[in-house]
């Protein structure tokens, strides 16, 4: 029996600005930022408005701290391996730029991916498969209930000698549906391909072990789960990128670039592992600070305790919204539903789209993909947040 978290997590309203009418159950989509967030961005845009007395570290130091609290979050023991990225799609770019120096990589070959999964994770394949002659694998989701154990079996089968890549998140971007990235990295590993892993609806939310998992690549949207701003992300580049190529030359991800005196003298050499990927211009000086003050916050709740909140905060709808035809992954460890994203199958007569609109209406805000609601709780929400979710559903679904 699992042991009771000693310290659980209370209900952490009081640290947003979101509106007692409103009912945001919408963090799949985009988080709201903390009124600590906000304060670290209103700090940030009043220091740039004097730039006087700024110095070469400070272009450096916001990503190093970071690149080091990302490790934390990832259970990493190697910052240096973090880069800082400001998009999915980039950080598929990087790899796709390197897959043809993988070790053994050979036209013939397949890369694996999941049915129905976000496009940043599919178009970043289909030029580097037609240049290199690898078919591409999609590993589409069961037509039967329950589907997250059938699909992690299918995917684990798909995954053979003739393997080169997989992509695969820790919970499915629309459905909530848990993939065991334990032992998908286990196959992976036993066939000799990369592992790369699209943590963007997951890290922050949901515990991972980097150690346990032991991936390739990691990338991570920044605006979701991460509760920091826009077009800024983060990536773990492993090993198999060490001296490979990255997508532009910056000139900061080079070797004593904070020595501006000496920016003339063009320097030949990169800085270690994962810092030759580094978007230009990362410093970012106004969101940086956002993007740390939302992983401090992170780390302090823990995502193991995020878990567990909004598991509690949900627990009692789940029933009443099965009664009205509706379905739902069950809870099957690292193959079942997470808590923080759960996808709610429609009755077969309901219109997904009519009813994101009636929920609207109400002031409750989710999300419809395909034939789901995408619900996506969070610690500022409260239990009249999700008695509005039932009220209205069960006024439009009966």
């Amino acid at each position: 029996m699992p042991v009771a978290d000693p310290n659980p997590l209370f209900c952490q309203k009081d640290q947003f600005n979101l509106p007692e009418t409103i009912h945001y159950l919408n963090c799949a989509t985009r988080a709201p930022f903390s009124k600590a967030v906000v304060q670290a961005g209103h700090s940030a845009l009043s220091q740039q408005a004097n730039p006087f007395g700024l110095r070469p570290d400070d272009f450096f130091s916001g990503a190093i701290r970071v690149r080091e609290q990302f490790s934390t979050l990832i259970n990493s023991d190697d910052p240096d391996r973090i880069a800082v990225v400001p998009s999915v799609s980039y950080g598929m770019a990087v790899v796709a730029r390197n897959l043809a120096f993988k070790q053994g990589v050979q036209a013939g070959q397949k890369i694996v991916l999941i049915g129905d999964e976000f496009p940043s994770d599919v178009y970043a394949w289909n030029r580097v498969s037609t240049e290199l002659g690898l078919t591409i694998t999609t590993v589409g989701m069961p037509t039967e209930f329950p589907k997250g154990a059938i699909w992690n079996e299918r995917l684990l089968d798909a995954i053979d000698s003739g393997t080169a890549l997989v992509v695969v998140p820790p919970v499915h971007w629309m459905y909530g549906i848990r993939f065991d990235l334990e032992a998908i990295g286990k196959r992976v590993r036993e066939v000799g391909a990369w592992l790369v892993i699209d943590g963007t609806q997951a890290i922050g939310a949901l515990p991972f072990d980097l150690a346990t998992v032991q991936p390739d690549a990691l990338v991570c949207a920044g605006y979701k789960w991460l509760m920091g701003p826009y077009s800024l992300g983060l990536a773990y580049f492993g090993p198999a990128f060490d001296d490979g190529v990255p997508l532009e030359e910056g000139w900061m991800n080079r070797l004593d670039s904070n020595q501006f005196h000496r920016l003339m003298d063009y320097q030949p050499l990169y800085r270690s592992k994962a810092y030759r990927y580094n978007v230009g211009e990362h410093t970012h000086f106004l969101q940086m600070p956002m993007l740390e003050t939302a992983l401090s916050q992170l780390i302090d709740w823990q995502p193991t305790r995020i878990q567990a909140y909004t598991k509690d905060l949900m627990a009692n709808a789940w029933s009443k919204l099965e009664e009205l035809d509706c379905r739902l992954e069950p809870e099957n460890g690292s193959s079942g539903r997470s808590h923080h994203l759960v996808g709610l199958w429609l009755p077969d007569h309901a219109d997904p789209m009519a009813i994101q609109q009636a929920l609207l209406n109400e002031n409750v805000s989710v999300s419809a993909r395909a034939r789901v609601l995408r619900i996506a709780p969070h610690l500022y929400n409260t239990p009249e947040d999700v008695d509005a979710l039932v009220r209205v559903l069960q006024s439009v679904l009966t």
